[in-house]
């Protein structure tokens, strides 16, 4: 008889008791991480207020056209002059009217670095390797702020280490 067979009885009462043990999973672990989320303080801190503040007046650049020293190797040299208004999209960069190696003459700008005319695999390009056309994403201007933490460092030459060879 087909209502009689033991086989589907089993079937149909362990599928139950696996849902069964499913859920008591489920709502012990919500449970359990419920607890844990009261016990872990809270890294953010309180919930600012939505109150509206004045913000800080914008830092003056520094505007004055003078070349600065480089903070350690490799550095990008920071921008000496006002980019305010300048476009620097796919289509247009004006960086490159003065500071491409044929406009630097009539210019008087720097010429931008070789390494600007490569590609990543140190071939040589006639223009603008596409990775570095984009000139803000390294030079910045710079701001005339106090700086937020005190720096240290000091120079090989004001450490009294002397370069190779002139011993």
């Amino acid at each position: 008889m087909r209502g009689q067979d033991p086989s589907r009885g089993l079937i149909r009462d362990s599928g139950g008791r696996l849902f069964a043990l499913v859920g008591l999973v489920f709502v012990a672990t919500a449970a359990g991480g419920q607890m844990l989320q009261q016990e872990v303080p809270q890294l953010e801190g309180p919930t600012p207020s939505m109150a509206v503040i004045g913000a800080a007046p914008l830092p003056r650049w520094v505007v004055d056209d003078q070349r600065r020293m480089r903070a350690y190797p490799d550095q990008p040299p920071i921008i000496p002059h006002s980019i305010e208004g300048y476009e620097l999209s796919v289509n247009a960069n004006r960086c490159l009217s003065c500071h491409k190696r044929e406009f630097t003459q009539d210019s008087g700008a720097p010429m931008i670095s070789v390494t600007h005319y490569m590609t990543r695999d140190g071939q040589m390009l006639a223009d603008v390797s596409p990775r570095r056309y984009f000139c803000t994403a390294c030079h910045v201007p710079q701001a005339d702020t106090r700086n937020l933490v005190v720096n240290k460092f000091k120079d090989m030459s004001e450490l009294g280490i002397k370069p190779a060879g002139s011993e």
